[in-house]
């Protein structure tokens, strides 16, 4: 499959029916500002263009919400839990964007997309979500460019600090992606 667009990406989400599993689970727990995020869509894009007939696994499936109403990690936790109680062989990951700003040393976050928006690389700075009538909808707060054309670059937010810019370096080297996906490119530089 030719990926040039967004709408090309939620096809291409929309025909894997595990994503979409995923997908409906999440939004059974209907969380404010919702989405499934980062690798979860980025190792997809990048295995579908290296033309991998198998899924590459990941860490965890992340999800992010925004609702400033509750910041305690303990909801967070419980609702890990619901999670693992419908589908136990996802890793799941759950944060509530309206407090990360406080592990993350950063501004409040505005919204799950502003979160996104400062995650380490612009390339798994994605999200997707369900809307009311169960269709896909795509977040790309930095664009989709750099995920299609396998650049792994800073976003704005870790380029403009030496510290987070370390932590972006450091964080590559560990992930060592290149050595599962070859074609990408990596820069130390927005």
């Amino acid at each position: 499959m030719n990926l040039r667009t967004e709408n090309d990406i939620i096809a291409l989400v929309q025909k894997d029916e595990w994503m979409m599993e995923i997908l409906r689970t999440v939004s059974t727990l209907h969380l404010p500002d919702w989405w499934v995020c980062a690798g979860f869509i980025r190792s997809k894009i990048w295995d579908e263009l290296h033309g991998f007939h198998e899924r590459t696994a990941t860490p965890d499936v992340d999800v992010i919400y925004f609702d400033k109403s509750n910041i305690e990690e303990d909801v967070e936790k419980r609702l890990e839990a619901r999670l693992r109680d419908l589908q136990p062989h996802i890793p799941w990951s759950v944060k509530n964007e309206a407090r990360m700003h406080l592990v993350d040393q950063a501004p409040p976050y505005l919204s799950s997309t502003d979160a996104m928006s400062k995650f380490p690389e612009t390339a798994t700075a994605l999200g997707l979500t369900l809307d009311d009538d169960y269709h896909v909808r795509l977040a790309a707060p930095c664009g989709i460019a750099d995920a299609i054309q396998m650049k792994v670059r800073p976003t704005p937010f870790f380029a403009q600090s030496a510290e987070r810019l370390s932590y972006y370096e450091q964080r590559i080297a560990r992930k060592n992606w290149k050595q599962r996906w070859p074609l990408i490119q990596v820069f130390d530089q927005a």
